[in-house]
């Protein structure tokens, strides 16, 4: 087990809750999936029960308690609130749609957007459940994922592990044609106060109108809006 925090305790509670959260399981499996002694996980696991992190159905399998969804609606309604202000500025900036989405498993949902006024655009309506591989917000939201997560999605992706080692170096990634034919975008990362990527915010339209190479026009800008989206939360 790495040690990402140094905090034993914490960093062995996580180990259990995100092996339950790739899969639900019992006792037994979740202590193959962590290399933890019984006893120990056991007692992680009742402890998040405790605080509904986890919960156990009547067969005894753990799975993701309902604490973590209200947490995870309470972040995005944050976001949401924030990006009330952020958004329609940059579409004035750009002159074209904005978005801004969060990871849910293997899909990014648009939880906050600002359509281009006129033309033809690239409309993605809030709600709306894109998968994790293809697209520039795909790639952001990927590159600063747990190794699980991308082990569990890259195979299915356009890009690969390379791409996203590149979006981590520059700090944003661009697509053009990878979601949907004729439409290009371009999408850095969200944090929050503690440096962890929790949104990715995106220009996309027409590929005839703003190039297959957006970030040249407005890397800089996405990653000003994200930053006062961060100093919102």
């Amino acid at each position: 087990m790495g040690h990402i925090s140094g905090i034993g305790v914490l960093d062995k509670a996580v180990l259990v809750l995100r092996a339950v959260a790739e899969e639900p399981c019992g006792l037994g499996e979740l202590c193959a999936r962590t290399g933890l002694p019984r006893a120990t996980a056991h007692r992680l696991a009742v402890g998040l029960e405790a605080h509904r992190l986890l919960m156990r159905d009547t067969s005894g399998v753990w799975r993701p308690g309902p604490a973590l969804t209200e947490l995870a609606a309470t972040a995005a309604d944050s976001l949401a609130e924030a990006a009330a202000s952020i958004l329609p500025r940059l579409r004035e900036l750009t002159g074209e749609s904005v978005q801004l989405y969060r990871r849910e498993g293997a899909a990014r949902v648009c939880i906050a957007a600002a359509e281009a006024p006129f033309g033809l655009r690239d409309t993605v309506p809030v709600g709306a459940r894109l998968p994790m591989n293809a697209g520039s917000g795909a790639k952001v939201l990927l590159a600063w994922a747990d190794p699980t997560t991308q082990a569990a999605l890259l195979p299915d992706a356009s890009f690969g592990e390379r791409a996203l080692a590149e979006v981590r170096k520059r700090g944003w990634a661009q697509s053009a044609g990878e979601r949907e034919t004729g439409v290009a975008s371009v999408s850095v990362p969200v944090r929050d106060d503690s440096g962890a990527v929790i949104a990715a915010i995106s220009v996309s339209g027409p590929t005839d109108r703003i190039g297959r190479r957006p970030a040249v026009r407005w890397a800089a800008d996405l990653i000003a809006a994200a930053d006062a989206l961060t100093k919102r939360l």
